[in-house]
């Protein structure tokens, strides 16, 4: 059951989709919902680099306020046009440190929904989603910086390679499977590892065990990316939305992300729920 999501806002001045979109999927489960605004540290030179006065670190700092006290007021007056029980929560935070603060926060909540980070802007988005990929122990669902539409599960894709990571997605993403009008299980045929399911205990009669409509498609890759022939497909069948395994590691506090999901990270369309 999705009882209880949280949602990181945008700061930005036009705001960003996923604070509308964890609206629309709030509404959906009749869940209670809290959005995040964080207010950042100003950016300050480290010894040796130049002088900042004080009065320019006052303005960031004041600026940082007034954007995050935006963020909220957007989030506070979507929630009561939809009439939801909601919370509106200010943090202060470090750019580096705002992506540990949210990820932990997530681990409280059935959900946690994050902005995909805007080509050519700010990195912190994208810090944000990966720590909350990886450190949360929560399914996540990013929402692409170009989304307008609100929740649409008419058409949802499986990516499906037999992995822990889209099992653990997969198990995640059932409350919205079932809200789904159709499921398509893709697989990519050659993708290493790749083993034909066993006859009797594959995916598809799994979840049509659990009255799901259910179409399974595999897909012979090739030399084309995992990442693009998934992207490539989900745009040709009309998918709206997406659930699949998050692949990465930590080192040393560093996420590398596995390069589908590093792909899908940059190059999504649709809104993606990843568990790791």
């Amino acid at each position: 059951m999705i009882e209880d999501i949280v949602v990181n806002l945008s700061v930005n001045k036009e705001g960003g989709p996923a604070g509308d979109y964890a609206v629309s999927v709030a509404s959906a489960f009749s869940a209670h919902l809290t959005g995040i605004a964080f207010v950042y540290d100003p950016i300050v030179p480290v010894s040796g680099t130049g002088y900042i006065p004080a009065e320019v670190i006052e303005s960031q700092q004041a600026d940082n306020e007034a954007a995050a006290k935006a963020a909220i007021d957007r989030f506070a007056a979507a929630t009561d046009r939809a009439g939801l029980s909601a919370e509106p929560l200010t943090l202060t935070a470090s750019f580096a440190g705002a992506g540990d603060q949210f990820g932990r926060i997530a681990r409280r909540f059935d959900l946690a929904i994050v902005g995909q980070a805007e080509p050519e802007t700010t990195t912190v988005d994208e810090i944000i989603a990966e720590t909350t990929l990886f450190e949360s122990g929560r399914p996540m669902i990013m929402v692409p910086y170009i989304q307008k539409a609100p929740l649409k599960l008419d058409n949802v894709m499986v990516c499906w390679d037999g992995s822990r990571q889209a099992a653990r997605a997969i198990g995640d993403a059932m409350p919205l499977l079932a809200k789904a009008g159709r499921v398509e299980i893709v697989i990519i045929t050659n993708e290493r590892g790749k083993q034909d399911e066993i006859e009797g205990a594959d995916l598809g009669q799994h979840l049509a065990r659990h009255d799901l409509k259910i179409d399974v498609h595999r897909i012979a890759g090739g030399n084309i990316d995992v990442a693009d022939a998934l992207l490539s497909h989900a745009a040709d069948s009309g998918a709206d939305f997406m659930v699949m395994g998050g692949y990465g590691h930590s080192r040393l506090r560093e996420f590398v992300l596995g390069g589908v999901t590093h792909s899908i990270f940059q190059s999504m369309t649709i809104p993606a729920l990843m568990s790791h």
